[in-house]
């Protein structure tokens, strides 16, 4: 017999695992209890957290229906987490990225993204500190009596250890590298497996090649007059301005070109004018 906490338990993951449709596998680094509390308050409605050891997770995926479920069984070791939800893992994944902070480094720590130390002044004298800058193979230089970074440097690339030499720089310039909360270690989602680099989506890139993609389609449907909601209104733009010019070009009255006619033949009557005067007409 299990304790009545173990089979609490179970029977938590089983019912989540039946009423969500997609589950995550989470990794807990460096997050804290606060942070923790303050996500579950946050999203409670939209997933379900579970601190869980391996042992019963297994237990109770490993004897449910779920499709592919051994995908996220065999990837059960260290200290983990579940996460049920209705959120696609798209989603999901932009929601704990959000939800991350930024602390310190620590010599040991594994760089989570690339670490960039920006150009400019440190505020920091000249001494010792400019070893700590060479050994960083940073280009430095002394201005007003305060140590300037000539160049933006990556002192540490993503997935490399922080030597505690590199840390205690990164400190002294006040910059925290190390980004810190839930970490998606995988999804499954309809028997289909998502892990962190299948998620990890380019915002800001995937904005400007939607955008290019509708100003190219657009300027398509105007071109080959194909009307949509989108580019009606540009098409009768142009149609407009088209049968405006051919108007005028061909002297062709309207109400709306008589004018530009009148003035367009006077500005020819002047130029015959000005040119036979040049030749001795009066």
């Amino acid at each position: 017999m299990y304790p009545a906490k173990k089979t609490r338990m179970l029977d938590t993951i089983r019912k989540y695992s039946m009423q969500y449709k997609t589950i995550a596998l989470l990794k807990m680094e460096k997050i804290r209890a606060e942070q923790l509390m303050s996500i579950r308050k946050k999203f409670g409605e939209e997933f379900k957290i579970i601190m869980v050891k391996n042992n019963i997770a297994k237990k109770a995926l490993s004897n449910s229906n779920i499709k592919s479920i051994e995908k996220i069984v065999s990837k059960l070791s260290g200290q983990n987490a579940l996460i049920f939800t209705n959120l696609n893992p798209f989603k999901l994944y932009l929601i704990l990225e959000k939800e991350k902070t930024s602390l310190p480094a620590k010599g040991g720590d594994i760089a989570t993204e690339d670490i960039i130390v920006p150009a400019g002044n440190t505020g920091l004298a000249p001494g010792p500190v400019l070893s700590e800058f060479r050994e960083a193979k940073m280009q430095t230089k002394i201005e007003g009596g305060t140590i300037w970074i000539a160049k933006d440097s990556t002192v540490a690339k993503a997935g490399e250890e922080i030597s505690f030499k590199l840390a205690s720089l990164l400190s002294k310039l006040g910059i925290k590298p190390i980004k810190a909360g839930l970490v998606i270690d995988a999804v499954l989602e309809d028997g289909l497996l998502y892990t962190p680099k299948d998620l990890k989506i380019d915002i800001d890139g995937t904005k400007r090649v939607i955008e290019q993609s509708f100003s190219e389609a657009l300027n398509l449907a105007v071109n080959a007059a194909y009307p949509t909601k989108e580019s009606i209104m540009h098409i009768l733009r142009k149609a407009y301005t088209n049968a405006r010019t051919l108007s005028i070009n061909s002297s062709y009255t309207t109400k709306e070109t008589i004018a530009d006619i009148l003035a367009l033949s006077e500005l020819k009557a002047k130029s015959i004018y000005e040119e036979a005067k040049k030749k001795g007409y009066q």
